[in-house]
């Protein structure tokens, strides 16, 4: 009995002892929202968003910033994020960071060495969204955005809706960067941000006073790697291209040009891309099968939308213009680029691993001249509440 009560007690003292060894009060943490890596020189920049907690309480809120950055520079991304607490009061915390920004200049040198480190933290997650600044990363988290009090929430939840409703627009996290760049024949693709307007005008609290911000963020194109370097970016039509063959494409909205002038908007409800590979004379060859489903949005031209010719027509259309858009797209990244930033090494290597032992040697020479077919399947599901447009007898 003795003996049983002497455990218990010993029991009891070791989970009051070793309960909270590891605490951290949330008074002594910096929560890191944003981080941004710059090359400078020699050495690497690291600057840090980091909530004020008293502004972002609608109970305590003074009026001045709901955030504030902290930036150190030093041989080492390690040393620098280190050398941080020069000028932060507190540790900063990076369980909570939602977007990581690397500057232009450090990604056209590497990525890798970045990658490597913050993969590494066994405190921070996966899950935040990794992009390439048009200039400097730092410039990106000193603007101050008004619909969302912490800027480094308002780019991450934009770059998200977008990408769900905007076919240029894509999204890639820290897991899924790293997976894209040990993948067999696949070369990594992140999204491009850019600060426009006065970005002078973009770090003060006034940019959100205003209806009209000074400055905003803006998702800028998607930035093409060679391995971990910065090769060159995609223009908005391009991005499109890239985000169809790679089955990114949620929804979006296009138009076609009507015969007799005018336009036909449309809106993408569903697309499904699925690549194909098979053999000719031991050459690859691939086959983009596409289905997509369509609705009709908007009607600026005379058509009759009610006849069934009329919708075969808009398929057809739709189809050449898809086409023309994937065959553009590919003669592009291979002519400019020569990187296959597609997956269609991959989906070699997924259907004959031994012929792709083969192949990858030398797939920097075979790419360029990788023949592409296409299966294209058009679908109007739907023409909107109305028929033909009534604008056409106001005309009349």
């Amino acid at each position: 009995m003795r003996r049983g009560f002497r455990l218990c007690v010993c029991l009891l003292l070791l989970t009051l002892v070793t309960g909270c060894w590891n605490r951290r009060e949330l008074n002594e943490l910096g929560i890191q929202m944003g981080t941004a890596i710059d090359k400078i020189g020699d050495e690497y920049q690291v600057a840090v968003q980091v909530v004020v907690p008293g502004e972002v309480s609608a109970r305590l809120n003074s009026g001045r910033s709901p955030v504030t950055l902290y930036k150190a520079s030093a041989p080492t991304i390690f040393e620098a994020f280190r050398k941080l607490t020069e000028t932060s009061p507190r540790k900063i915390y990076s369980a909570h960071i939602r977007v990581l920004i690397i500057g232009e200049s450090l990604a056209k040198e590497g990525i890798g060495t970045t990658l490597d480190l913050l993969s590494r933290n066994p405190e921070a997650r996966t899950d935040y969204y990794v992009m390439v600044s048009r200039g400097m990363a730092e410039e990106v988290l000193k603007v101050m955005t008004s619909l969302e009090k912490i800027p480094a929430h308002n780019l991450f939840y934009s770059l998200d809706t977008a990408s769900k409703t905007w076919a240029p627009t894509t999204t890639v996290t820290m897991d899924e960067v790293i997976l894209q760049l040990v993948t067999e024949g696949l070369n990594p693709v992140l999204p491009g941000v850019d600060v426009f307007g006065n970005s002078v005008m973009g770090d003060s609290k006034s940019n959100v006073d205003k209806i009209e911000n000074d400055a905003w963020l803006q998702t800028a194109g998607l930035a093409v790697f060679d391995k971990d370097k910065l090769v060159g970016w995609l223009n908005e039509n391009d991005s499109k291209g890239y985000n169809y063959i790679r089955n990114n494409v949620k929804s979006t909205v296009g138009h076609l040009k009507c015969p007799e002038g005018g336009l036909l908007a449309l809106e993408t409800l569903r697309t499904d891309t699925d690549i194909k590979v098979s053999f000719e004379q031991g050459e690859p060859v691939i086959l983009l099968r596409i289905i997509n489903e369509s609705n009709i949005g908007e009607v600026e031209c005379k058509i009759d939308i009610k006849k069934p010719e009329t919708i075969v027509w808009i398929e057809r259309e739709i189809e050449t213009k898809l086409r023309q858009l994937l065959q553009q797209t590919i003669q592009k990244v291979k002519s400019k680029y020569n990187v296959d930033i597609f997956g269609f090494g991959q989906a070699v290597y997924k259907k004959d691993p031994k012929a792709w032992k083969k192949l990858k040697a030398d797939w920097k020479e075979r790419f360029p001249r990788l023949q592409v077919n296409y299966d294209i399947d058009i679908t109007i599901r739907r023409t909107g509440t109305t028929n033909n447009s009534f604008e056409n007898n106001i005309k009349e």
